[in-house]
C-alpha cells in the first residue's frame, strides 16, 4: 500500500489565464493542443505485499502545461472505486519537456508518476518503477442506442426542425440552446452529448449546459471530469441531489444520459398531489434511483404545472454538441 500511496496523483493548481483563455473552447482533437493528449484516464494494477490492487487515475488539463490528477484505489469511478474518500488521492503536475510529471498532494513521499506517449509510469520515492498503466478510453454501453419501436425521434442528424431554435453544426450535430417543439408527460429519454475542451476555464464556466425534463428539472451537463460529483456538476440534479458517483468522461468523449422520468401529478384545482421523479443513468451507471423532485429547478424555463413540457437543452455560453436524441412516452 505504501507504494500505491506514494505513486498516486491529483488536484493541480489553477494557472493564471486571461479572460479570452477562459472562453477558449475546442470541439475537435486536432485543435485542442498537446495538453489534450495527456489528459484522460489511466488504469492498471499494482502488485505488492502479495496482493494485486487495481488503480485508476484521472488526469485533468488546466491549461499552459499544468494538470490536476486524481488516483482511485480500487479502479476508476464506475469501474471498481467504492466511493470512499480515503481511496481518492488528489495531486498536481506539469509538463517538463515532453513528459508530464505528477505528484500526490499532501503525501510525504518523493514518489511520482510520469506520462509519456500514452502511458503513465509510477515510481516510488527511491526512484523504483512500481507499475505502468496505459491510457484507457471508456465508452458508454448505451452510446449509439437504437430508438425503440414507437419512439419519438427528436434528433438523428438529418434535421433540427423538431426543436425551436434548432441549429446543426457542419458535422450534423445538434447545438446547444434548443427546446423541443413537442411536449411530453412521462417518458424514457436517451440523449448523447459531447463536452467541449476548455482547459483554461473553471467550475461552472467549463462546458456548461443542462438537460431539462419538461423544461422544469435540470440534469446538469458540465465538464466535471475528475471533480467530486456535486449537484451542480455533470450527472447532478441542480440544487436537489448529487450523483451517486461522478461518471463524467473527459471532454470530447461521447457521453449518454438515459432518463426514466415520471411527471408530477396535480389535482383538478391545480394543487400538486405527487412530486415528479426520475432515474438517471450517466454513461450506463445509475447515478439517481427514483429520485423525488420536490420543486422545479431555479431558472427553469417552464414552471411546475399539470401541462406537458418540452425537452430543453440549455445554452450557458459554452459550445456543446448533441446527437441521437429520442424518447419513449410512458403511460402512468
Amino acid at each position: 500500500m505504501k507504494h500505491i500511496m506514494c505513486g498516486l496523483l491529483a488536484l493541480g493548481l489553477p494557472c493564471l489565464s486571461t479572460a479570452q483563455d477562459k472562453r477558449a473552447a475546442f470541439l475537435t482533437v486536432d485543435e485542442s493542443g498537446p495538453d489534450f493528449d495527456v489528459q484522460g484516464e489511466y488504469s492498471g494494477t499494482v502488485d505488492g505485499d502479495g496482493n494485486s490492487t487495481k488503480i485508476g487515475i484521472q488526469v485533468i488539463a488546466q491549461g499552459n502545461g499544468k494538470f490536476r490528477s486524481v488516483g482511485y484505489i480500487g479502479g476508476l469511478p464506475g469501474d471498481g472505486w467504492d466511493g470512499t474518500a480515503e481511496k481518492r488521492i488528489p495531486g498536481s503536475g506539469h509538463m517538463q519537456d515532453d513528459i508530464c510529471i505528477l505528484k500526490a498532494d499532501n503525501v510525504d513521499s518523493d514518489g511520482r508518476a510520469e506520462i509519456k506517449d500514452g502511458n503513465l509510469t509510477l515510481y516510488s520515492g527511491d526512484n523504483v518503477k512500481v507499475a505502468e498503466f496505459p491510457k484507457v478510453r471508456r465508452e458508454s454501453p448505451t452510446v449509439g442506442k437504437t430508438p425503440s419501436a414507437g419512439a419519438v425521434v427528436l434528433f438523428d442528424g438529418t434535421t433540427a426542425e423538431h426543436f425551436q431554435g434548432g441549429r446543426m453544426s457542419e458535422d450534423k450535430l445538434l447545438m446547444e440552446g434548443v427546446t423541443s417543439k413537442q411536449r411530453f408527460g412521462s417518458y424514457n429519454l436517451h440523449i448523447e452529448f459531447m463536452l467541449s475542451f476548455m482547459p483554461h476555464a473553471r467550475g461552472q464556466g467549463r462546458a456548461n449546459s443542462g438537460c431539462y425534463q419538461q423544461g422544469r428539472y435540470e440534469v446538469q451537463i458540465l465538464d466535471s471530469f475528475g471533480l467530486e460529483g456535486k449537484n451542480n456538476e455533470c450527472g447532478g440534479v441542480y440544487e436537489i441531489a448529487d450523483p451517486a458517483v461522478n461518471m463524467c468522461f473527459p471532454p470530447l468523449s461521447w457521453q449518454t444520459y438515459d432518463i426514466e422520468y415520471h411527471a408530477a401529478k396535480f389535482a383538478d384545482d391545480g394543487q400538486k398531489k405527487k412530486n415528479a421523479w426520475m432515474t438517471v443513468k450517466h454513461n450506463g451507471v445509475v447515478v439517481h434511483d427514483k429520485l423525488d423532485l420536490p420543486r422545479g429547478t431555479r431558472a427553469a424555463p417552464v414552471k411546475e404545472g399539470p401541462e406537458d413540457g418540452p425537452i430543453y437543452l440549455q445554452n450557458h455560453g459554452n459550445p456543446i454538441r448533441f446527437r441521437n436524441i429520442w424518447l419513449m412516452p410512458i403511460e402512468d
